[in-house]
């Protein structure tokens, strides 16, 4: 039995960047939201990553009429993954709500997600069912949701919805850098946490516009990457660059094979034949990148002695 929220409390984090015209509303929203759930067991923590206007001024006269409220400015701009990883730093409370600045997603859904949480999950994603956002956004999402789920295992529709709901081990656990706040779901998942998702409401951007422009689907990209090699293959690098190099040693060993056998009927000259030189490469690359597993591996095996496991309770 899941104890009452007024007894672990709720922090809710929000990374803002020139926000200025939708703060005064959110602020309102939340507060009714967050004390109706757990009285005066709750604060909102504003990261300021930079803003240019005055955002961190109402976040600040916010303070002064109700301590609850706690910002942090930043000297410039790091982005959304550092604002999230201090905020988790400063969370205090067993349950944690995150949501984003711009009003598109609902203080209203919080409930929701938290009555998902004591289920038995460790997150709650929200899902943008209906979506209202332009088609250059909401194309390239769909392929990059399609793209996390077949990799990670973790079959979400919308793994970067800024409403999220988490239990505080959680958010302890996760490592954020980079643009890795679009892959915590799954980075979650590969540490043996649950996670859910659910439908929440989504609204039109009544303020300002998008802060985020094409170059972030290159860093995605990058980041997912990252996100691969430091999961899924950070104790076991052999099984990716082996996998690879072996492939690529089968196929070139396969061309330069038929390529041997047509030379010894006499088919062709092996002289004039570039399949070959790409067969050769083949073999080459894939043999390097064995040898990099293998290098990888004897990394691995010298750092054994600090292990971490996430035990999730012992009795």
């Amino acid at each position: 039995m899941n104890a009452p929220y007024s007894e672990r409390g709720i922090s809710a984090v929000i990374p803002v960047l020139d926000e200025e015209a939708s703060l005064s509303e959110l602020i309102e929203r939340l507060e009714a939201v967050l004390t109706a759930l757990a009285g005066d067991r709750y604060e909102i923590i504003f990261v300021d990553d930079g803003s240019r206007d005055g955002s961190f001024a109402i976040v600040r006269h916010a303070h002064q009429r109700n301590p609850r409220i706690r910002g942090i400015r930043f000297r410039r701009n790091y982005g959304k993954s550092a604002a999230l990883a201090v905020g988790f730093e400063h969370a205090r409370y067993e349950l944690v709500v995150t949501l984003d600045a711009d009003l598109q997603d609902d203080p209203a859904e919080i409930p929701r997600l938290l009555a998902v949480l004591d289920k038995g999950y460790d997150l709650v994603s929200g899902w943008k069912q209906v979506r209202h956002d332009p088609l250059e956004k909401t194309l390239p999402s769909k392929l990059f949701n399609a793209v996390v789920s077949a990799v990670s295992g973790l079959r979400l529709h919308d793994f970067n919805c800024g409403l999220k709901a988490y239990r505080a081990e959680v958010i302890r656990t996760l490592t954020l850098y980079g643009e890795m706040h679009r892959y915590i779901p799954a980075l979650a998942h590969w540490e043996g946490f649950r996670v859910t998702e659910i439908p929440v409401q989504h609204h039109r951007r009544k303020y300002g516009r998008s802060k985020f422009g094409a170059s972030r689907y290159i860093k995605g990209f990058l980041d997912l990457l990252t996100v691969i090699l430091t999961t899924r293959y950070l104790k076991r690098p052999l099984h990716l660059f082996g996998s690879i190099g072996t492939l690529l040693m089968v196929v070139g060993f396969a061309i330069a094979l038929g390529l041997t056998i047509e030379w010894m009927l006499g088919g062709t000259y092996l002289t004039n034949r570039p399949l070959l030189l790409m067969a050769v490469a083949f073999m080459i690359v894939g043999m390097q990148l064995i040898s990099i597993g293998l290098v990888g591996e004897l990394i691995v095996r010298q750092s054994q002695s600090t292990r971490e496991y996430h035990i999730r309770e012992q009795v």
